[in-house]
C-alpha cells in the first residue's frame, strides 16, 4: 500500500495520544472500536464508527483526520476533503502530511486553486525525508498549475451519445472502428461476462449489434480491450483466465476469412508474459503491436510496450516504449491511428487534470516519439479519461464513459476532435478481386508500397469468399498497388492520395486476367523524367514485381512496349518509347531473366488507350506495358 494513501499508518498511536483521546466517553469508545476494525482492514465499518465518534464529540480532531484518510482510500474524495477541512478548522497546527491528504482530495475533485495552496503548504512545512511524499508533491504541483491554465483555455467539446442502437442497459465500452467507418466492434458486459459485439453502418445508420463470433466470445472467460486492423480482417484482443494463457490476461489474435472469424490463438511468450498483458493496438501495416503490461523492466506500474512482426511470421520479444511515453506512474489504452504516426493513450504521469488524462504523441521522421500533449479541458477532467480512438478522417473521437443521461452504467460517445489534436490526414483504397472472365472472387496478394522509400504500407491476402481488401494510405507519398494471384497476370495501379481524399477514397474493382497469349498489362508504376528514358528509382517496386512474375512462370515470354501521346514529332516519340521499353528490358536482364524470353518495341502514339484531348488522357497514353507472347 502506498504510504501517502493512508496517513494514519504513519502515525504511531503512542506519539499521537494528545490527538487521539476524546473527553467524551461515547466518542472515545467508538473511536477505539474503529481502530480494532482498521487492523482487520474493515474500512467502511470503521468509517461508520468514526462518524459516530465525531457526532458525539464534534471537536475530535484525530477522528476527522482518520475519516479523511479512509474516505480518500475508498475514493470518496468529497467526504475526505470535508473531513480534512474540519480537522484543520479545529486546529491548523497539524502534521504537514494532513495537508498532503487534503491536497490530494482537493485536486481529485477539481478544486485546483485550493489544492495548489495545500500542496505548496505541505512542501514548505514538511521536513521529513520520505521520497514518496516529496516526489508526489512535486507532481501534484505541476498538475495543479497545468489544470489552472487548462481551465482558462477550454477546447470545444460536445460529447454525443451514440444512441440506443449501440448502447444498452449494460456496460458498453472499448470501441474499435474500421478505416471506412462502417464497422464498429466494442465490448459489452452482461452479468459480469465480457464479450464482443459488432454493428454495421448502413446508409448512415447503425444497425442492432450482435455477438461477434462464437469462436471468439466465450461464456467462461472475459474478452475485451480489442484492436481491429483498419481493413477489419484482424482482431487483437485481451483474453483473461484462458487455459492457454501465460499470465492473468494475455493478447490473442483472430483472423477473419470471408465473413467468418477464425479460432483465436495466443500470440506467444515473446508478447505475453506471466504478468498482465492487455489493451493491444495494431499499426496500420500490421507490423507493430503496442500493448500495456505490468511486467518488470518498465518505468512505472503499467507501461506501453511494443512487439514487431518478423519475416518468419513470429512476433519479436516485446520492448518498452521508453521514457518518451512511459512515466513512473501508469500508462493505459494505447491507440495508434491509421496514419501510423499518432499515438493516443491515457496516463496519470504526464502533467494533467488529475487521475488519468488522454494524451497524444507523434512519431517523427527518425522514429522517435514527441513529448506527449494533453488533449485539454474539458476532454480531460479530474475524473479518469481512457480508451480514446479516432476515426480515419481524424474528425471524430470515440470513447466510453458513464456520463449523465446515458442508457447504461457506461456508454459509447463521440465528439469532434480539436483541430490541433487531429492525426495526420489519411485515405484508403478499398476493392474486390475477381477473375475477369468468370467473375469469381480470388485469393490474391495485395501489396501497397511507398515508391519513394520502398516501405511496405500494406501486405495481405484477400479471401476467395469475398475477394475484399482495404489498405490505408497517409496523405503523403506515391504508392504502388500490386495485386497478384497464382496463374494470373498481376494488376498495377498508382495511388497518389491528396488532402481531403478521405472523403473520396479509392474504390477499385480488380479483374485479374489469366496468363494467356495476347493479354497485356499496363505498368503504372514505371517512371521516367520528361523526354528521358532512364528509369527513376521509384520504378524499382514495379520492376521487382514484373521480374517475380517471370521467375514464377518460367515458360512465360513477354514483349515490353513503350507508348507516348500525340504531342511532338512522331519519329522522336517512337524513339523515346523504344528506349523506355529497352530500359525495362535491360533491367530484367540484370535480374537473370533470359533474353530469349524478352523482346521490346516502341510504338509511339500508334496505340492510344484514351483520346488525346485532355492532359489526363494524354498521361494515360504515355505508358509502359507488356503483352504475353508465349506461355
Amino acid at each position: 500500500m502506498r504510504k501517502w494513501l493512508i496517513i494514519i499508518l504513519c502515525f504511531p498511536i503512542a506519539q499521537l495520544s494528545w490527538a487521539q483521546n476524546s473527553t467524551v466517553k461515547k466518542a472515545q469508545s467508538s473511536f477505539e472500536k474503529a481502530q480494532f476494525l482498521l487492523k482487520k482492514d474493515q474500512y467502511e465499518a470503521a468509517i461508520g464508527l468514526l462518524e459516530e465518534s465525531v457526532k458525539y464529540d464534534p471537536g475530535f480532531q484525530y477522528a476527522y483526520i482518520q475519516l479523511g484518510d479512509l474516505n480518500r482510500r475508498l475514493k470518496d474524495l468529497p467526504k475526505a476533503k470535508s473531513a480534512y477541512l474540519t480537522a484543520i478548522s479545529i486546529s491548523g497546527n497539524l502534521d504537514p502530511r494532513v495537508y498532503f491528504g487534503l491536497a490530494e482530495a482537493e485536486l481529485g475533485t477539481g478544486d485546483y486553486e485550493n489544492g495548489l495552496k495545500s500542496i505548496q503548504y505541505f512542501t514548505q512545512q514538511y521536513k521529513g525525508t520520505d521520497q514518496d511524499f516529496t516526489v508526489k508533491a512535486k507532481k501534484y504541483t505541476v498538475d495543479a498549475e497545468f489544470a489552472k491554465k487548462a481551465l482558462q483555455n477550454p477546447v470545444k467539446y460536445e460529447p454525443i451519445n451514440m444512441g440506443p442502437k449501440i448502447n444498452s442497459a449494460g456496460r458498453d465500452y472499448f470501441p474499435s472502428l474500421t478505416a471506412d467507418g462502417n464497422t464498429l466492434i466494442f465490448s459489452r458486459s452482461i452479468n459480469e461476462n465480457e464479450d464482443f459485439y459488432i454493428s454495421q453502418r448502413i446508409d448512415g445508420n447503425w444497425i442492432d449489434p450482435k455477438g461477434l463470433s462464437e469462436k471468439i466470445n466465450t461464456s467462461n472467460f472475459n474478452e475485451g480491450a480489442q484492436s481491429i486492423s483498419p481493413d477489419g480482417s484482424y482482431l487483437f484482443f485481451t483474453g483473461c483466465g484462458r487455459p492457454d494463457g501465460f499470465g492473468r490476461c494475455d493478447i490473442y489474435l483472430s483472423h477473419k476469412e470471408g465473413n467468418d472469424w477464425g479460432i483465436p490463438f495466443n500470440l506467444g511468450n515473446k508478447v505475453n508474459s506471466i504478468y498482465w498483458d492487455s489493451q493491444p493496438a495494431i499499426s496500420p501495416d500490421g507490423s507493430t503491436l503496442y500493448f500495456v503490461s505490468n511486467r518488470p523492466g518498465g518505468y512505472g506500474s503499467y507501461d506501453i510496450w511494443k512487439s514487431t512482426l518478423q519475416n518468419d511470421g513470429y512476433w519479436s520479444i516485446a520492448v518498452n516504449l521508453g521514457p518518451k511515453i512511459n512515466t513512473p506512474y501508469d500508462e493505459h489504452t494505447p491507440f495508434l491511428h491509421p496514419d501510423g504516426r499518432t499515438l493516443y493513450f491515457s496516463s496519470d504521469g504526464w502533467p494533467g487534470m488529475g487521475n488519468k488524462d488522454i494524451f497524444l504523441s507523434r512519431m517523427d521522421g527518425s522514429g522517435s516519439w514527441t513529448t506527449p500533449e494533453n488533449l485539454g479541458y474539458p476532454i480531460n477532467t479530474f475524473n479518469e479519461e481512457t480508451g480514446l480512438i479516432v476515426s480515419l478522417d481524424g474528425t471524430q473521437g470515440l470513447f466510453s464513459s458513464d456520463l449523465k443521461g446515458g442508457y447504461g452504467d457506461m456508454d459509447i460517445y463521440q465528439f469532434q476532435m480539436p483541430r490541433d489534436k487531429k492525426p495526420m490526414p489519411v485515405s484508403y483504397v478499398k476493392g474486390t478481386v475477381t477473375d475477369k472472365e468468370t467473375g469469381i472472387f480470388l485469393d490474391a496478394e495485395i501489396q501497397m508500397v511507398n515508391v519513394a522509400n520502398e516501405k511496405i504500407a500494406y501486405n495481405d491476402y484477400t479471401s476467395a469468399k469475398n475477394g475484399q481488401f482495404l489498405a490505408v494510405t497517409p496523405i503523403s507519398g506515391n504508392y504502388a498497388l500490386n495485386v497478384s494471384a497464382d496463374g494470373y497476370l498481376f494488376y498495377s495501379e498508382n495511388i497518389v492520395p491528396v488532402k481531403g481524399s478521405y472523403d473520396k477514397p479509392f474504390l477499385i474493382q480488380v479483374k485479374l486476367m489469366k496468363i494467356k497469349v495476347g493479354k497485356d498489362v499496363v505498368l503504372k508504376n514505371i517512371f521516367f523524367n520528361t523526354n528521358e528514358f532512364i528509369l527513376l528509382p521509384e520504378s524499382l517496386t514495379e520492376l521487382y514485381n514484373l521480374s517475380q512474375l517471370l521467375m514464377k512462370n518460367p515458360s512465360l515470354n513477354i514483349e515490353i512496349q513503350g507508348h507516348t501521346d500525340n504531342i511532338g514529332n512522331d519519329a522522336q516519340n517512337e524513339k523515346l518509347s523504344l528506349n523506355r521499353a529497352k530500359s525495362v528490358y535491360d533491367y530484367l536482364i540484370t535480374q537473370k531473366i533470359g533474353a530469349e524470353r524478352l523482346s521490346f518495341k516502341g510504338y509511339g502514339k500508334q496505340h492510344p488507350i484514351a483520346d488525346n484531348e485532355t492532359e489526363t488522357n494524354r498521361q494515360q497514353n504515355r505508358r509502359t506495358s507488356f503483352v504475353v507472347t508465349k506461355v
